[in-house]
């Protein structure tokens, strides 16, 4: 299912305004449901504030699995920014891709649906391991690492810190964008007749279903490994 995509120059560089819609789309519904969640706080807590209240004790013990709190708490607002913002973003697409005509031009889908913006975040969560590395560990603390336990191993540390960015911003794309395609297949099945209709809407219910799911689990794949990439850097015991 090949699409354009519609862009824009400036600068020099060029840039895909559907990213940067949809970007935007999803940082504007995750802010809303952390106001939404964080206004008229009660002692019973009760719809948004219990969600909320709920999705913190979540990653409360995402992080308490990796690491003490005493290091990790710092991490909460990193842990909940990232599960919502990537769950968020995993939904988009599930209920219908917006082509405009002519050019079959791409404009709404799932911002995880697009490598650059995977590897984008997974860029940003090496980058911050590395930084709260030096920034907790100091310097030589953190070049330790890469020599631990053996000093021969830092071309496999190296290695390692390529390959976790590569499956980290990947495996989120590859899972995402396969549903997208399948459910558009689906579509396409389901428009091309009275029979394709029939045969078609059982599978695109339980794909799109299926779909919600995997979106689930990939945050939370994502945030895990965040977290546990984190520990690796600034724990005293790994």
């Amino acid at each position: 299912m090949e699409h354009g995509y519609p862009s824009a120059e400036f600068l020099g560089l060029t840039f895909n305004l559907s990213n940067v819609l949809m970007t935007t789309v999803a940082s504007v519904i995750v802010f809303i449901i952390a106001v939404s969640g964080a206004r008229s706080l009660q002692l019973r807590p009760s719809g948004m504030q219990g969600f909320m209240e709920w999705l913190i004790d979540f990653v409360k013990g995402i992080i308490n699995s990796t690491m003490d709190w005493k290091t990790g708490g710092r991490f909460l607002t990193l842990g909940l920014t990232l599960i919502m913002y990537i769950f968020v973003s995993n939904m988009l697409g599930l209920p219908f891709a917006i082509v405009v005509e002519p050019g079959h031009v791409l404009w709404w889908k799932s911002p995880t649906a697009d490598p650059h913006i995977t590897l984008t975040l997974a860029g940003m969560v090496i980058i911050l391991t590395h930084y709260y590395g030096i920034k907790m560990q100091g310097v030589g603390g953190w070049g330790k690492t890469f020599f631990s336990p053996l000093w021969w191993m830092f071309p496999l540390k190296v290695v390692e810190e390529i390959a976790n960015f590569l499956t980290l911003g990947l495996r989120l794309y590859g899972n995402i964008y396969a549903g997208e395609v399948l459910i558009a297949l689906l579509v396409a099945l389901g428009t091309s007749g009275i029979f394709g209709a029939i045969f078609g809407a059982i599978p695109f219910l339980a794909w799109l279903g299926f779909s919600v799911f995997i979106g689930t689990i990939q945050a939370f794949i994502f945030t895990m490994l965040t977290m546990v990439y984190l520990a690796h850097k600034v724990a005293d015991d790994h």
